[in-house]
């Protein structure tokens, strides 16, 4: 048994979520870099070159990338022969976001209550995925998620009949609907199978895969092209001012699910989805 002092716990979470918020993943941003090159609309083109250069001056003055710094997101793979000390788990991540927020000057937006809408102030509580692995490592990942974009996602309970034509034109018409809202280009987390709520999980979990990492399963990965073909042909282009470039990547993740159903979420993620990881 593997003892964990929760500070650690903590202290992991509040660098990540300034690195998060600063730091653009390298593979998402190497691909960004490279829709510069390919965007045919000149004003398109220009949008990106203009983006690039928010990501070289938020890393060089240590500053947000993005005003909205979003709603701290974590996930978090406890190896089954840990046991924490020093406190609770879940108080420990919400203290290291809270002391992120502040240390990094990022704006706090989280309200607590749905409809009151009084700001907490630190922005906590974070959301917390926990999954129980084997071994005695832990692994953190901090996700900042805006809301620009995710007021733009989607959940849709097929019949099992449905094949991929029909989610492709699901994911689809959901990137349309959402035009220049989601400050494209986008990156597309789809998430199918599970149940109602499993597959809007996985929608988020594959926002948080490298955009260079296609699917484990050949079908998959190459639903993911295909899918990101399509969206790139809609014409919405860089902030929605037309142009070849709409999305980034499409990522997908799936699980088993019930024979009378095929569930389907689209977590549709901006240009700068951000995430942060780390292995204790």
């Amino acid at each position: 048994m593997r003892e964990i002092d929760v500070e650690l716990v903590e202290e992991a979470v509040r660098e990540m979520c300034i690195s998060a918020n600063i730091n653009l993943p390298k593979s998402l941003e190497e691909r960004i870099n490279a829709a510069a090159n390919e965007e045919v609309s000149p004003v398109g083109k220009q949008v990106l070159s203009d983006i690039c250069e928010n990501i070289k001056a938020a890393r060089e003055e240590g500053l947000a990338i993005c005003q909205d710094t979003g709603m701290a997101v974590i996930f978090i793979e406890i190896g089954q022969d840990v046991h924490f000390v020093g406190g609770e788990l879940c108080e420990s991540i919400n203290r290291g976001v809270a002391r992120g927020y502040a240390d990094g000057f990022l704006r706090c937006s989280i309200v607590s209550d749905p409809l009151d809408r009084k700001n907490t102030g630190d922005n906590t509580p974070a959301i917390i995925h926990t999954k129980i692995v084997p071994g005695e490592k832990v692994k953190i990942d901090v996700c900042p998620k805006g809301f620009g974009s995710e007021n733009m996602s989607a959940v849709r309970m097929f019949n099992p009949s449905a094949g991929e034509k029909e989610i492709s034109d699901f994911v689809c018409d959901v990137v349309a609907k959402a035009g220049s809202n989601p400050c494209p280009p986008v990156v597309v987390g789809v998430g199918i199978g599970g149940n109602f709520e499993y597959c809007a999980y996985l929608a988020k979990k594959a926002l948080c895969r490298d955009v260079a990492i296609r699917h484990e399963k050949e079908f998959y990965g190459d639903m993911e092209k295909s899918i990101l073909e399509k969206i790139n042909r809609l014409g919405i282009g860089p902030q929605g001012f037309g142009g070849s470039v709409t999305a980034l990547a499409v990522n997908i993740e799936t699980a088993p699910t019930h024979i009378a159903g095929l569930p389907v979420a689209v977590n549709m993620g901006c240009h700068v989805t951000r995430h942060a990881s780390r292995t204790l």
